[in-house]
């Protein structure tokens, strides 16, 4: 009961003349068809004369005092929207930032044309520079590659030299001790220690005596070229 009142009061404020003719109806092609009886009421407006806001009223909204909107009344009805065509004109600093603006986003085409040709230089620029590093760095790759090579060989021996010198101390300190001793212990490097000074003593006469030798066969070649 309270639905079918629903029912008809929602026709009755859709403007529908009864229930039946808001109930849709399936045609014999499978078409749903909406038979309604909606008689809309017309729409008052004045449509005969403009519609011209008043400027000075406290009702008129923001919007439609700006020179916007005036350029748009005069644009629509002319000189009769009562809009002084003088005020429409931009002022000269309104003009000069149109003309700025313009220059921005609208350049001119020699304008356009050098920017494109400049563009393509600034592009040619970096490709050859491109192209130039490239040329130095193939003509610098064999010796980069023979310098790596050296670099390699040089490792590989001292490593070999290294790991022969370890095997070395570690059997002269088998020698020395009668068992193998740890690298990292006090013995072995005190050991080291000691070896290390001899080996300087013996660099350092080992110089000694080469340079007694060149002092002593100074003075013999000296007669030698006198006769």
């Amino acid at each position: 009961m309270a639905a079918s009142l629903l029912s008809r009061r929602g026709v009755a404020l859709l403007g529908f003349s009864s229930v039946k003719s808001f109930i849709p109806v399936v045609s014999g092609s499978n078409v749903i068809q909406f038979i309604a009886g909606y008689n809309p009421r017309p729409l008052r407006l004045n449509l005969k004369e403009a519609y011209i806001p008043d400027r000075h009223s406290d009702k008129t909204p923001e919007w439609q005092k700006t020179d916007k909107y005036e350029r748009k009344l005069f644009a629509r009805y002319g000189f009769v929207s009562g809009v002084d065509p003088v005020k429409l004109w931009p002022t000269a600093a309104q003009l000069e930032e149109l003309i700025q603006e313009e220059k921005q986003w609208q350049p001119q085409l020699e304008e356009m044309l050098k920017n494109i040709a400049a563009k393509k230089k600034e592009r040619a620029d970096k490709q050859l520079a491109r192209e130039k590093m490239i040329a130095e760095k193939m003509a610098k790759m064999p010796k980069m590659i023979a310098d790596w090579r050296k670099e390699k060989q040089e490792a590989k021996r001292k490593l070999k030299e290294d790991k022969a010198k370890k095997e070395r101390l570690l059997a002269e300190a088998r020698e020395r001790f009668g068992y193998t001793l740890d690298p990292r212990s006090s013995k072995f490097q005190e050991m080291l220690a000691e070896i290390e000074k001899e080996e300087k003593k013996k660099r350092k006469l080992l110089k000694r005596q080469k340079r007694e030798e060149d002092q002593g066969s100074t003075p013999s070649a000296a007669p030698a070229e006198a006769s």
